[in-house]
């Protein structure tokens, strides 16, 4: 049970991280302040059985959807801390390296590209943005700080 715990508490403090690199770069011209409205919306239609949206903004709204996305948002970011710990072992938790969380921090990316993404009606790996490539090159460099994130709260806790 104390890996659970210990890996959840490490997707935490990744996901703080994260969010802490999101809100420096919402300073710089051209960068908006995370949003986790929509997500909100969207997992408030997956209770529905909705899980693909055409326009997430189209979808009927939610009472409290930007609290229901933040949860969301760091639910999730807890599960992956607690899936690295089971795919690594407690050996890993008494001596953190970087490469298994950099790597699990980049393969985390899938569940964005593969089904947010497409499922707020963004497509596949943002294809229906704007710039995909943008948006693909900022989500791997957002996850790689997931990653260090995940490696740093594992050397905080040990």
């Amino acid at each position: 049970m104390d890996l659970l715990w210990r890996g959840l508490l490490i997707g935490i403090g990744a996901t703080i991280l994260m969010d802490i690199w999101a809100f420096i770069l919402a300073a710089f011209p051209g960068q908006s302040r995370p949003n986790w409205r929509p997500v909100g919306r969207w997992v408030g239609h997956l209770g529905n059985g909705r899980v693909f949206h055409d326009d997430i903004a189209a979808a009927a709204p939610f009472a409290l959807e930007n609290s229901m996305g933040w949860v969301f948002h760091y639910v999730v970011g807890a599960l992956y801390g607690a899936i690295l710990v089971a795919l690594t072992g407690p050996g890993w938790l008494v001596h953190p390296t970087f490469w298994p969380a950099w790597i699990w921090g980049i393969v985390t990316i899938a569940g964005g590209w593969f089904l947010l993404v497409p499922g707020l009606g963004l497509g596949w790996a943002a294809s229906r943005t704007p710039n995909p490539n943008r948006v693909r090159i900022m989500g791997l460099i957002a996850h790689t700080v997931f990653g260090f994130g995940l490696y740093a709260t594992a050397l905080l806790i040990r």
